[in-house]
């Protein structure tokens, strides 16, 4: 067995451990330290879980340096082009690609899921109409516990399976619902007989006075979205939803919790401050001068939607979905400031040596934003439209994790830095 010899020295001792070294089919390997503070006396100090490990995985693979990420093998690039977002979604889940009667039967199981119980309705009713739609979200989709409590033993693989399908189904209807009650509209009800995207579409805009018409340029995009959000390995909603997971939590909980953390601005909600920071800049003549502050440390203004903490190059989603903007705009002939600001912003960080040199090329959550945008999604949905793609990976998460054999409860250690032991003083004496 292969092992990492660590050595700790210090005054008038001298202690060491060799440890396993775990390997994965692709990627870094990684030292199991699981038996050094029984060993040594010590653990390790990792903030951020930047160097951490803390599961195996076989569902998404990510080479932030080489540019790669791979869908259980996939890469992006591939199924971005031929496949479709509920065929990706039973990939996460299944492992494999379906068969042509595999993903009709898949396709239909989530259909017959999309409706949500009437009285959801009165749930969202205790909401204040100006509330964000990721906080009506979570609420709802954590109170589906309460609507299948007498179906939620998560050691039945048949109780799981139809959780997750529950999920990926209902969770369009409830963010359209969300949307809707907002601003004031009659909740819509699900569409079976049209696809994912354009269901989710239709419960969002169309009203009962007229139906809708689609240009199929938006649910083609939709779901080029919906593919390259569907799940990006152990970020922290992911983690979220896994450490809830490993208390034995159902899977409602589990998945509202993931939606709560996605909600943070350096997760999710980073699409939401890149059109804030177009607004802020406001016409395409002042990109150049927020550029100028962008360099400037002192200014205090960051360039949202640049850059990535994994990929070292340029984010393989953002290279798919630059183009797919670009066709958008192109095809809805769409005329918006903001959007003009967009795509000057990015001529110029694509050409900018500053940005070359330190690798900071426009991300996925820049070009997402502009798409939204063009197909008339308002901001506050766009984090929420994240949560509706991430549903797929989430699930996918839980129900692997249900059959590790080495789960054990998320707990992280701690370096505490408060008050050493001391005695209690009363009141009247302080």
């Amino acid at each position: 067995m292969e092992t990492f010899e660590i050595r700790l020295s210090g005054e008038g001792e001298n202690r060491s451990a060799a440890l396993p070294i775990v390997h994965g089919t692709l990627g870094p390997s990684a030292v199991d330290i699981t038996r050094l503070p029984r060993e040594t006396g010590v653990f390790t100090y990792d903030p951020g879980f930047v160097a951490t490990a803390s599961c195996k995985s076989a569902i998404t693979y990510i080479d932030g340096d080489a540019g790669v990420l791979l869908y259980r093998g996939y890469p992006i690039e591939q199924l971005a082009r031929h496949s479709t977002f509920l065929e990706v979604a039973y990939l996460l889940m299944h492992g494999e690609l379906p068969s042509r009667q595999q993903l009709a039967e898949f396709e239909r199981e989530v259909a017959i899921h999309t409706m949500i119980h009437e009285s959801l309705k009165n749930f969202l009713n205790g909401f204040h109409y100006d509330a964000h739609p990721m906080a009506m979200l979570c609420g709802v989709i954590a109170s589906l516990s309460a609507f299948y409590h007498y179906k939620l033993d998560v050691h039945d693989p048949v109780q799981r399976k139809l959780a997750a399908i529950r999920l990926i189904a209902k969770m369009p209807t409830i963010a359209a619902a969300c949307y809707r009650y907002s601003i004031g509209w009659p909740i819509a009800y699900p569409r079976n007989n049209l696809d994912y995207c354009t269901r989710f579409l239709h419960m969002m805009f169309e009203v009962p006075a007229e139906p809708l018409q689609l240009p199929p340029i938006a649910a083609k995009a939709l779901d080029l979205l919906f593919i390259l959000h569907a799940d990006h390995e152990q970020n922290a909603s992911t983690s979220t939803v896994r450490l809830v997971g490993s208390t034995g939590a159902n899977p409602y909980a589990c998945v509202a919790a993931g939606i709560a953390a996605l909600w943070g601005p350096a997760h999710g909600g980073a699409n939401e401050a890149v059109l804030r920071m177009l607004m802020e800049i406001g016409d395409p003549k002042n990109v150049a001068q927020a550029v100028a502050r962008a360099k400037d440390k002192k200014s205090g203004f960051r360039l949202m939607g640049f850059g990535h903490r994994v990929y070292k190059n340029y984010d393989p989603r953002a290279a798919i979905i630059r183009e797919m903007t670009h066709e958008v705009l192109g095809a809805l002939g769409v005329s918006d400031p903001l959007l003009e600001v967009a795509l000057a912003l990015e001529e110029v960080a694509l050409k900018d040596e500053y940005f070359i040199e330190r690798k900071l090329y426009p991300n996925v959550d820049f070009y997402s934003g502009i798409i939204y945008k063009a197909l008339g999604i308002p901001t506050e949905m766009f984090t929420v439209m994240f949560a509706i793609a991430r549903t797929a990976g989430w699930v996918a998460h839980w129900l692997e994790q249900q059959t590790d054999p080495e789960l054990k409860i998320g707990r992280p250690r701690q370096i505490y830095t408060g008050a050493a032991s001391r005695d209690y003083v009363p009141l009247d004496q302080r």
